[in-house]
C-alpha cells in the first residue's frame, strides 16, 4: 500500500487576515484559498505558492502587540489600541 505524500503548504502559523486585501499576514493566501487548499492539485498549489511572496511583501504589517510584561519592565511604552504609531 502506497502511503500518502504530505501536502505542500505555505503556512507559517501566523494566521491573521489583513482586512484591506483579504490576504493572510503569514502566508498570503485568501480565506477561500486556505479553505480549499486540500482540494487543489499539487501543481495548482505550487503555482499559487509562486505568487504568495509578492502578496505578503505588499501587506501593511500590523503593529506588534505590547505585552503587559514588557510594559512592566519598561521596555515598551503603553500604546492605545487605536494609536497605530502616528509617529508622535
Amino acid at each position: 500500500m502506497k502511503s500518502a505524500s504530505p501536502i505542500s503548504s505555505p503556512c507559517v502559523l501566523i494566521c491573521a487576515i489583513e482586512p484591506t486585501s483579504g490576504h493572510c499576514y503569514g502566508c498570503g493566501r485568501t480565506r477561500d484559498e486556505i479553505a480549499g487548499w486540500t482540494r487543489l492539485s499539487e501543481d495548482q498549489r505550487v503555482e499559487l505558492m509562486r505568487d504568495l511572496p509578492a502578496r505578503v511583501a505588499k501587506l501593511e504589517r500590523r503593529p506588534r502587540r505590547v505585552t503587559k510584561r514588557a510594559r512592566l519592565k519598561g521596555q515598551q511604552p503603553r500604546r492605545d489600541v487605536l494609536d497605530l504609531g502616528s509617529g508622535s
